[in-house]
């Protein structure tokens, strides 16, 4: 690779890159810091990755109550790890992988390959492939009963999208590489011994015993690898500045495309409950055997979609008419079996503790009351187009929502608030409760799992949310995320004149991309602790 030197400049001499290794470093475990493929990992917005990211409202992955209150991806889940802070083994994602630092490994043996029949290295013969492919399907039939006897299919499903989440970012990444000429080694789904894999052309394809993540081996990532001269050509470093950027981006790029398809499907197949309805969950008769709901005519299951001729508007809207109307007529129409019709009930008076705010007075109040149990409208579904519209929508607000949460949670006052949890009990439950606090892994999978079993529209709301945050968090500018390639690309090409490509020395980030991959390790073993030891509240009660 060429290079020209200019002084104490970030220029080298022409040569060889310095450094060998291709192997790129997982990137840290946490949903609660940026991550690999992500960044922050930390379902933490509002509830969701991080911030008010709730999608359409719902809760998000990152902050708000959604998935857990801006406790979310507070960085996102970790749901990738990242590849060495040189980046020079590729992109590499994984959910709980551990940070492999090497800003130079010069001299470094290349690591086996399928060819060379070393430890490590895939059944060259056929029959040995198909031995650990058929060992492979008993050990995931033999999961998914586990999971099915344990009840715990809701558990499976989330894990199964986090990593499927990660290779579709990793294959983003593979995709423009390959679009790009450049030499890509290796596409693989987890970390460690290999369990099965298939060579095809100059790429190896596989599943390694550890399904924390996945990754991509793209060759000469940066200029600290060792590349046969006879690759150099094929190198990520050598090609144009478009392909590079094309291929750093492309990662995020597959988050946020994965975000809109999972709103639009919500919208057009699964729907979303209607804004201007209510429906009555069941009846709750009163003390004394009082029942105004069921002597008015009220049944489980009526959708209520207007109060005194004017529309319900939301369930507090409703709540607050009954409440202001103890022993008046008030007449409600609802919907039962596709058609419309007029109840009158009567709210009953009822004596209650009176309140300022969040907190008991000690004198009481009258309210009316009919006895049901209210929730949301029904589930509303949308045409193609008009679900297309309101999904670029909503995911608008996903990524504002995001960003917003993102800029709080690593402010000055939002760091010093997390880390005093550590030291305050008192302070942690709080958080906890609020759903105030950035999640880790551990924390995202839990509360996505909860959203689970609670319908798969909340579930579609976790995953958008943590989707969203994962992509905008791992393009932070700074190595080891894809946004470190992408600020070395841009620097390069600014500094590069006619003629002269310019080639930065990535050896001089190195001691910043240090301190910042143990920031998000001591970030992220901080958030792991406190969803043990304070787990943020079920926001789907």
């Amino acid at each position: 690779m060429r290079r020209r030197s200019n002084g104490g400049s970030v220029d080298r001499q022409p040569g060889a890159p310095a450094g060998a290794g291709t192997s790129a470093a997982p990137g840290s475990p946490a949903v609660a810091g940026p991550s690999a493929v992500a960044g922050p990992s930390a379902v933490a917005g509002p509830s969701a990755v991080a911030g008010p990211s709730a999608v359409a409202g719902s809760p998000a992955v990152a902050g708000s109550p959604a998935v857990g209150g801006p406790s979310a991806v507070a960085g996102s889940p970790a749901v990738a790890g990242a590849a060495a802070p040189d980046g020079s083994a590729g992109p590499r994602t994984g959910i709980v992988a551990s940070v492999r630092l090497a800003a130079s490994n010069r001299g470094a043996r290349a690591p086996v390959t399928a060819d060379d029949g070393g430890p490590g290295a895939p059944p060259s013969e056929p029959a040995g492939q198909h031995r650990a492919l058929l060992r492979l399907g008993l050990v995931v039939a033999l999961i998914v009963v586990l999971a099915v006897v344990t009840h715990e299919t809701a558990l499976l499903i989330v894990v199964s999208a986090i990593v499927l989440m990660v290779m579709l970012h990793e294959l983003g990444h593979f995709l423009t590489a390959k679009w790009s000429h450049m030499k890509v080694t290796e596409y693989f789904l987890g970390f460690g011994p290999r369990l099965w894999s298939v060579r095809r052309g100059e790429t190896e394809y596989g599943i390694k015993a550890i399904p924390a993540g996945g990754y991509v081996k793209i060759v000469g990532m940066s200029s600290l690898e060792e590349v046969d001269p006879a690759d150099e050509a094929r190198t990520y470093r050598q090609q144009p500045f478009h392909n590079r950027l094309i291929v750093a981006v492309a990662g995020s790029f597959m988050h946020f495309l994965t975000a809109l398809l999972l709103l639009w499907g919500l919208l057009v197949f699964i729907g979303t409950p209607r804004a201007d309805a209510v429906s009555v969950v069941g009846l709750a008769p009163l003390a004394h055997g009082v029942d105004p709901a069921r002597a008015a005519g009220l049944r489980a299951g009526d959708v209520i979609v207007q109060v005194d001729g004017r529309p319900v508007g939301s369930q507090s809207a409703l709540v607050q008419v009954i409440h202001t109307h103890a022993g008046q007529p008030v007449r409600l129409t609802v919907e039962r079996g596709g058609t419309r019709r007029a109840v009158v009930v009567t709210p009953a008076a009822v004596t209650v503790p009176a309140t300022s705010g969040s907190a008991a007075t000690g004198a009481t109040t009258t309210e009316g009351m009919i006895g049901v149990q209210v929730g949301q409208g029904p589930l509303a579904t949308m045409g193609l187009l008009a679900g297309a519209r309101v999904a670029g929508v909503d995911f608008g607000r996903v990524v504002s929502s995001s960003m917003s949460a993102l800029g709080s949670t690593f402010s000055l006052h939002g760091l010093t608030s997390f880390f005093s949890q550590l030291g305050s009990a008192k302070r942690a439950a709080q958080a906890a409760q609020n759903g105030t606090r950035p999640e880790s892994i551990y924390g995202v999978v839990r509360t996505a799992t909860q959203g689970a079993q609670a319908g798969p529209l909340y579930l579609i709301e976790v995953l958008v949310s943590i989707d969203v945050f994962i992509g905008i968090a791992n393009l932070f500018p700074m190595l080891p995320l894809d946004g470190g390639h992408v600020l070395v690309a841009v620097y390069e090409r600014l500094r590069s004149r006619r003629g002269r490509r310019y080639v930065a020395d990535v050896t001089k980030l190195m001691p910043v991309a240090y301190a910042f991959v143990l920031f998000l390790l001591v970030f992220v073993g901080s958030a792991v602790f406190l969803d043990i030891t304070h787990p943020v509240v079920n926001p789907f009660q």
